[in-house]
C-alpha cells in the first residue's frame, strides 16, 4: 500500500486555508498513492469555546464534501479531520474517506486534552474497516498516550493505526515513543501525521510525523518541515512480526487487578480471574 503523510501547517478556527491546502496536497498526490494522512482537525484548526460553534461543521458540510470530491477525483483515499457539529454537540472527529469519496469510517476523539475540554463531546467507541485488504482504525494525537485506544483497535483486528496528530511543543517526543509502543505491542503498521508550524497561543508544532512497523521501527519520518512524505506499507512485515506470536491474543484481559488490605493495614495487588456471572 502506497501512503502519502502530509505534514502541514494549519490555522486554527479559519477553515477556508485549510481546506484550499488539503485540497492542494490532494491534487499534487504521486501516481498509484492509495492513502494520504493529513494532522488532527485538519480543516478547522484547534477551535476555542467560543469559536467552535461557528467552524464546526456536519459531516455533509461544504468543507468535508469538497474533500469528498477531491478524493473522488483522485481516486485516492483521504483521512482527514475536523471539528464536527452534531446537534449540539461538538467531536474532535477524523474520518477516512475512501477512493470513491464515501466516509468508510468516522472516529471521534475518545481521550480530550486539556484544551479539548470544555470545547468538545468525547467520542464512545473504536471501529476497524477494510481498506486496500487491510483491517484499520483511527486514532487522534491525545488518544496514543494510553495503550488501551490502540489495543481497542488491536482487538478489533487492526493491522494498521492511522493517527491525526496535532502535538505541540513542548510534548514531541512523548508521541513518537507513544507510537512506538503502539505499533510494537499490538504488532500493527502505525501512521502518525502530525502537523507543523505555529499556532494560537504561541504554541509551536514539531512535525516528527512518522510510519512505524509492527516490529515498532521507524520507516520513514520527518522532521520539522512543511512536506508531504511518500512512504510504502509492506504487508510482508505483518505476517513476520505474528509468525511466532500474538501480544493480542496472548495478553490474559480476563484478568482484573484487585486492590486489597491485609489484617496489618499494608495494600497488595492480586491478579484474579474474572468470572462470569
Amino acid at each position: 500500500m502506497q501512503l502519502e503523510l502530509a505534514q502541514i501547517p494549519l490555522v486554527d478556527g479559519v477553515v477556508a486555508p485549510n481546506l484550499a491546502r488539503t485540497l492542494d496536497a490532494i491534487g499534487k498526490r504521486r501516481a498509484g498513492t492509495d492513502l494520504m494522512v493529513f494532522p488532527e482537525a485538519t480543516l478547522t484548526g484547534f477551535p476555542t469555546r467560543e469559536s467552535v460553534r461557528d467552524v464546526a461543521e456536519t459531516l455533509s458540510g461544504p468543507s468535508l464534501s469538497a474533500v469528498r470530491d477531491a478524493a473522488r477525483n483522485a481516486q485516492m483515499a483521504v483521512a482527514v479531520g475536523l471539528a464536527e457539529r452534531d446537534g449540539e454537540h461538538f467531536y474532535n472527529t477524523t474520518v477516512l474517506i475512501d477512493e470513491r469519496g464515501e466516509i468508510a469510517l468516522r472516529y471521534r476523539k475518545t481521550h480530550l486534552w486539556a484544551t479539548d475540554v470544555g470545547v468538545f463531546t468525547p467520542g464512545d467507541r473504536f471501529e476497524v474497516c477494510e481498506f486496500k485488504g487491510m483491517t484499520v482504525g483511527l486514532l487522534i494525537c491525545y488518544d496514543i498516550e494510553f495503550p488501551e485506544s490502540a489495543r481497542a483497535l488491536g482487538m478489533l483486528g487492526a493491522e494498521m493505526l492511522i493517527v491525526t496528530n496535532g502535538n505541540m511543543n513542548p510534548f514531541g517526543p512523548v508521541h513518537r515513543r507513544a507510537i512506538v509502543a503502539r505499533a510494537m505491542e499490538n504488532q500493527a503498521f502505525a501512521a502518525l501525521v502530525n502537523r507543523t508550524g505555529d499556532g494560537d497561543d504561541n504554541l509551536t508544532f514539531p512535525g516528527e510525523s512518522a510510519l512505524i512497523s509492527p516490529f515498532g521501527d521507524v520507516l520513514a519520518e520527518l522532521k520539522s518541515e512543511d512536506a508531504v512524505l511518500p512512504v510504502t506499507v509492506d504487508r510482508a512485515l505483518l505476517a513476520q512480526s505474528r509468525e511466532h506470536y500474538s501480544y493480542v491474543h496472548d495478553a490474559r484481559i480476563a484478568l482484573n487487578l484487585v486492590d486489597e488490605n491485609d489484617a496489618q493495614g499494608r495494600r497488595s495487588l492480586n491478579i484474579r480471574a474474572r468470572t462470569s456471572r
